[in-house]
């Protein structure tokens, strides 16, 4: 399933066949689709099109070339539509400095009327800057505070102001404009793009992929933006296809359902989640800010059986990789790591790993490196700092202190069991990341280094 986050179907462009093209999306696998606002005349076909038609939503703003027209009445007026269920944003509002079709000052002060209409309605805001992104910048950190949910649109600036926009909170989207030859720049910011906070949009009719150019876009189109996500950022397109999904019904809350998740696949590889239940309260934590790892909900109502997590896997020769690492500590199941990975070996399993957090000798109150051994390849534990005291103070671990020590003698058996043992840390400020790699080959293991708030 894929969303549109942002096109114009009611631009005379599709007046000849507009239909056709919102059943081409959806045999394409755009689903949902949102029509966004770009001027007060226009008001009447877009909340039309959301009412008629299943797939389409509506988000309502004037754009910045017409900011003139917006007055205190019309700021009303749109207050009333808001009310109806298909509206899902305020948009597209902001500053257009590129072509000045209206006086800075009136878009200036339009866009600040919009931000406080959102702020009002708790709608996000969908934002458009071209050529002002210092004055946006300013406007949303004074007129917002924390409270500010939206999206950059159609973003083509650089990466400073990539940070910046993510610093706000924002989601952000980039058009087929990432597909065209010469965009090798953007498409080396579009590699800092962190995909949990990335949506997918068209603009259509404008901005149609390469191959296409000068051609009307439209939301089918789409596919293509996928494959070059998918590239850009090393995941599969289901992943993307997933993953931003996920991220639209968070921001605009369009009632796409997430199912609880077991076993999950990302890139080639597939997880098992088999329990949400964990011997650390880490500080950055990804569980203390949502249930979903890669467009996947691991919040477990219950833990599920060995027998279970088998059959979820199916064929486990179609995976690099399977690896236990859910919303939880896999450990503390050890029989059942024990049972599903001795059934997927004999499966003809190609490589099976474990993640944790190395508390498993304290949480079984025995060595369990020796029950690991011949039926795991591979152990990933996450050591996350250079020393006790940071550990303690970060993780929280409940069994207090002289965990880092079994953690460190954990690591040290996983080596002497000829387990290949790979040590994680973070980087936190605060962290001697050099420190962690000694530590690490010190222990006869491997090192990297994991980036804060980047999972899976």
């Amino acid at each position: 399933m894929l969303i549109d986050t942002h096109c114009h179907l009611d631009f005379k462009d599709f007046d000849a066949d507009r239909d056709e093209v919102i059943d081409r999306a959806k045999r394409a696998g755009v689903e949902k689709i949102i029509n966004v606002g770009s001027s007060i005349e226009g008001t009447r076909r877009y909340m039309e099109l959301a009412r008629t038609h299943k797939a389409v939503y509506a988000s309502i703003g004037v754009h910045p070339h017409e900011a003139q027209s917006v007055t205190g009445k019309v700021i009303e007026d749109f207050k009333k539509l808001a009310s109806e269920k298909k509206v899902v944003a305020i948009g597209e509002v902001g500053l257009d400095y590129y072509r000045n079709n209206t006086p800075r000052e009136k878009q200036v002060s339009s866009f600040k009327l919009f931000i406080r209409l959102a702020g009002e309605l708790k709608l996000p805001l969908i934002i458009h800057s071209r050529e002002a992104d210092d004055d946006i910048l300013d406007i949303l950190r004074k007129e917002c505070g924390g409270g500010l949910r939206g999206v950059m649109h159609c973003f083509s600036a650089d990466e400073p102001f990539l940070k910046e926009i993510l610093k706000l909170g924002l989601f952000v989207s980039f058009t087929c404009n990432l597909t065209f030859k010469n965009a090798d720049r953007l498409r080396q910011t579009a590699k800092s793009m962190p995909v949990e906070r990335l949506l997918l949009e068209t603009d259509a009719p404008f901005l149609a992929p390469e191959g296409l150019r000068g051609k009307r876009n439209e939301p089918s189109y789409l596919v293509g933006l996928v494959d070059v996500w998918s590239r850009i950022l090393g995941l599969s397109k289901d992943d993307i296809a997933r993953i931003t999904t996920h991220n639209a019904n968070t921001l605009f809350g369009l009632d796409v359902e997430e199912k609880v998740k077991v076993v999950y696949e990302i890139r080639d590889s597939v997880y098992l989640n088999i329990t949400n239940k964990c011997t650390n309260d880490c500080d950055f934590c990804v569980r203390n800010k949502t249930a979903f790892v890669k467009g996947h909900n691991l919040k477990l109502d219950r833990e599920p059986s060995a027998d279970e997590v088998i059959r979820y896997v199916g064929d486990p020769k179609r995976y690099r990789e399977i690896v236990f690492c859910g919303y939880g500590e896999p450990l503390m199941r050890l029989d059942m790591v024990k049972k599903v990975a001795m059934e997927l070996n004999a499966k003809g399993a190609r490589s099976i790993r474990v993640v944790t957090n190395g508390q498993g000798d304290i949480i079984n109150s025995r060595p369990v490196a020796p029950e690991l051994a011949g039926l795991i390849d591979r152990i990933s534990i996450s050591l996350n700092t250079d020393n006790e005291d940071r550990y303690n103070k970060a993780c929280r671990p409940k069994f207090g202190a002289g965990t880092y020590g079994r953690i460190l003698d954990f690591i040290a058996s996983c080596v002497k069991n000829n387990i290949v043992t790979e040590v994680t840390c973070l980087d936190l400020e605060e962290v001697d990341i050099r420190r962690c790699e000694e530590i690490a080959a010190s222990l006869g293991a491997k090192f990297r280094l994991r980036k804060l708030g980047i999972v899976g």
